[in-house]
This record gives C-alpha cells, sequence and structure tokens, in this order.
C-alpha cells in the first residue's frame, strides 16, 4: 500500500488559457481539488509555498479551511520557505489549523527554492546572523518551531493575568498533540537527508535533487532515502517510530484526447541535468503515455517502489476537473496495477 497524494503550487495568471485567473481561483480551487481527491479515493492534498509570486503563499488559512471541507485525507505543504518564518507565530497557526482538521496535518518544511526577489526574507523582517548563511537561519527557525511543537512551558506567566493561567510557564496556544511526528523536511541532498534523520523529521524528497553522481534520479533519490533511513537507524534506535518518506512525480495516464493534447509528447521525457543556483542538478522526468507504459515506467523508479507516499504534481491551471481526472486515473488504473491498492 502506498499513499497517493497530489501537490499543487497554485499558479494563476490572468492569462485567457489559464482556468485559475487570480488568487482567490487558485484558493477557491485548491480547496475544491482537495475534495475531489477525496472523494476519488486518495489519501492526501499538499500545497507548495512562494512568496513574491503569483502563487500559494501563506498556507495556514488554505490548509484550515481544507481541513474544514474534508474528513479523511492528509493536508500538508511541499514546503513552507523556514527562511519567512516566526517561529512562535507558525506553531500558534500551525496547532489551529491541525486541530481544525482533526490531526491531519503533514507540515512539509525546507530551506527553501530560488526566490522571485533578492533577499526576500528580509522583507519579513528576518535578517541571518553575523556569520550565519540564510539557510543556516532557516534551520536555526526550524529548530525553534520544534521546540515549540513539544509543548513544553517557557514564558513566564503574569503574576496579575487578564485571565487565570494554568500552574507553571505558559507555552504557545493552541497546542495540538503529535504534530511534531508529522513534520517534514524537503531535502535536496543526500547528506540533507541524513541531518533530516537527526532531527527527527520525516523526509520529503521532490523532483529535484541539487547534486549529481551521473546515475539516473530515481536511482540517486533510491540512494538519498536509504542513507536517511540508515541515519534514522542510527539515530534513535530499534524501538523507534518509523519514519515517513515522500517523493514527487509528475505522472499523467494518456486516456483520451485531452492527455494526449497536452501530455503526449512527455512520453518521451527523459532526466534532465543544469545548474540550480550554481550547483548541479537532476530533474526527475515526466511519467506520460498509455496506462500500461506508465505503470511499467513507474514500476522500475526504485525511489517511488521505497518511498511510503507519492506526490503527484498537478497542473492545477488547467482546472479541477481536468486534475481530478488525471488523479483518476492513478488512483484507479496505475496504482491496482502496482499493488498500491
Amino acid at each position: 500500500m502506498k499513499h497517493i497524494g497530489f501537490l499543487s503550487f497554485g499558479h494563476w495568471t490572468p492569462h485567457p488559457s489559464s482556468a485559475t485567473r487570480s488568487a482567490a481561483d487558485a484558493l477557491t480551487q485548491s480547496i475544491e481539488l482537495a475534495e475531489a481527491a477525496e472523494e476519488l479515493g486518495a489519501d492526501g492534498a499538499y500545497f507548495r509555498v512562494h512568496h513574491f509570486a503569483r502563487q500559494l503563499a501563506s498556507p495556514f488559512p488554505l490548509l484550515a479551511a481544507v481541513g474544514a471541507r474534508t474528513s479523511r485525507i492528509e493536508i500538508g505543504t511541499a514546503v513552507i520557505d523556514m527562511r519567512y518564518e516566526n517561529p512562535l507565530y507558525m506553531a500558534e497557526d500551525a496547532g489551529a489549523a491541525d486541530l481544525i482538521a482533526g490531526g491531519r496535518l503533514q507540515l512539509g518544511i525546507s530551506r527553501g527554492s530560488p526566490e522571485q526577489v533578492i533577499d526576500g526574507f528580509r522583507h519579513f523582517g528576518h535578517v541571518p546572523r553575523t556569520g550565519e548563511s540564510d539557510a543556516d537561519m532557516a534551520r536555526r527557525h526550524t529548530a525553534r518551531f520544534l521546540e515549540l511543537l513539544g509543548g513544553e512551558g517557557f514564558a513566564e506567566p503574569n503574576p496579575r493575568p487578564m485571565f487565570p493561567n494554568p500552574p507553571g510557564l505558559l507555552r504557545v496556544e493552541p497546542h495540538s498533540d503529535g504534530l511534531r511526528e508529522r513534520v517534514w523536511w524537503g531535502a535536496g541532498t543526500r547528506a540533507t537527508a541524513e541531518w533530516t534523520a537527526a532531527q527527527g523529521m520525516n523526509l520529503m524528497s521532490s523532483t529535484l535533487l541539487t547534486e549529481d553522481t551521473g546515475v539516473p534520479f530515481h536511482r540517486l533519490q533510491a540512494e538519498q532515502i536509504q542513507r536517511y533511513r540508515d541515519a534514522w537507524a542510527r539515530t534513535w534506535g530499534p524501538d523507534a517510530r518509523t519514519p515517513r518518506v515522500s517523493v514527487s512525480r509528475s505522472v499523467f495516464p494518456i486516456t483520451d484526447e485531452r492527455d494526449r493534447a497536452y501530455f503526449g509528447m512527455e512520453a518521451a521525457s527523459t532526466d534532465q541535468v543544469g545548474v540550480l543556483e550554481g550547483v548541479r542538478a537532476r530533474f526527475g522526468k515526466t511519467y506520460a503515455g498509455e496506462v500500461d507504459d506508465v505503470v511499467a515506467d513507474l514500476g522500475r523508479d526504485e525511489a517511488v517502489a521505497a518511498a511510503d507516499t507519492l506526490l503527484l504534481t498537478v497542473p492545477n491551471q488547467l482546472g479541477v476537473e481536468y486534475n481530478a481526472h488525471v488523479m483518476e486515473n492513478v488512483v484507479a488504473h496505475v496504482a491496482p496495477a502496482l499493488g498500491w491498492r
């Protein structure tokens, strides 16, 4: 069995060919797609976070809304850029959204991706300390956020408060038990995956790795996953919980003429190697073709086989109905053929 969800970047543009022409469209359609995913038997609705862009940004209002409109599926992010986050405010928002969703939140966080603006986190009031990089700052914010999710009190109570306090030091409220174990880190390298394990976070790995050893993308990612699990075992021992691992893929079974028009040319897709922020990176291919061909291709993907969760990246600007159609093809045809259902 494998968890299958969608991952939406929430793009919007006023172009006539887009079915998602405004920020309002992107938000309301995200909620509608999550509802459709639940009805289709998918397991998760995940959303990307990009600041200063015509894409989904502040995640917690959306996560709370999806939580209120669904009852079963996991609701998550992939990923929140921790350079931009105030850990205390984030802990409040995350706790509230998780309680609304009944404990279904799966929070993917990370250092973030290339930005639309220069050092955008500075506009949000976050500046690296002397000698600290922006990546260091993201990890510092993460460490504090994880501490807060632990639920220990730390703030000295006012001796004459407006409302009665419980005894002892106070914590951020609302607190949601169990959320700490549902935090994931988006890792772009094998070394970062090992660091993720040492922090006690689940692992998210996308369609991009910011390193390249010359082997196919799925094989490099499978090595990343194995190194993560080995590091988890070394750090936490045999009695620890079993951590979760997700990978993202672009998967488009061709079952009608719309699919063929949109993605027929992607049947010849291959891995791509390029340079991202000055680092050699490897990008995974798109899986498109007749259902049997997609099944065979995914069956050879070592990283997909190793992960417990598969996130399907969706072209959200093609509209809710079409993306629900893509998910249905995967859940109803591809997943059973691979033994995931």
